[in-house]
């Protein structure tokens, strides 16, 4: 079912809309959320938990991008889930791939909602200077939590060009926050 036809299902508080949202993102979303928990039972409450989120903003809310929009709940769920099973001990994986953005993106943006948007209007205009490529392997890596072997063997591509290229787009998102005045 086509995203304004599910929509028009949360608007008019049919019940069906949580049965098509998971008919038509639901492997998507396992897939996000297993990435990130790496255990089968969290991922799928978290999922279910983003369907309930979903139901309950959605009016007033109505997003451009349904996917985007769940997804975005999905991995705040996620992150969330993690922080509270590892409060006392870190991920890994999680920490490694906030320590690889640390650089370039300052920790001052993740307390004030207003400099969140901020922050996310401004990655979305560096990642639109990014070659096609390059722009997907970013995107790969820090939204879909894919590692980079993953990467590599979805784009055909060896674990050290995907490397490379993570590690320039980094270095070009530190120089475009410093130059649109966010300091890093």
């Amino acid at each position: 079912m086509e995203d304004h036809r599910i929509m028009e299902l949360y608007f008019a508080r049919d019940e069906d809309a949580i049965t098509e949202t998971a008919y038509t993102y639901g492997n998507k979303l396992d897939n996000l959320s297993l990435r990130i928990l790496k255990n089968s039972e969290d991922a799928k409450e978290c999922v279910n938990d983003t369907y309930l989120k979903a139901w309950n903003s959605i009016p007033p809310q109505k997003p451009n991008y349904f996917y985007a929009y769940l997804a975005k709940i999905c991995r705040f769920i996620c992150f969330g889930k993690l922080d509270y099973k590892n409060a006392k001990k870190r991920n890994f994986d999680v920490v490694t791939l906030s320590e690889e953005l640390t650089s370039c993106i300052p920790d001052q943006f993740s307390t004030i909602d207003a400099e969140q948007q901020a922050i996310g209007e401004v990655l979305s205009s560096f990642l639109r200077t990014l070659s096609e490529e390059h722009r997907l392997i970013f995107m790969r890596r820090y939204w879909y939590s894919e590692t980079i072997s993953e990467i590599a063997k979805r784009y055909h591509l060896t674990e050290s060009k995907v490397k490379t290229s993570l590690h320039r787009s980094r270095n070009k998102l530190r120089n475009y926050l410093e130059r649109e005045g966010i300091r890093v």
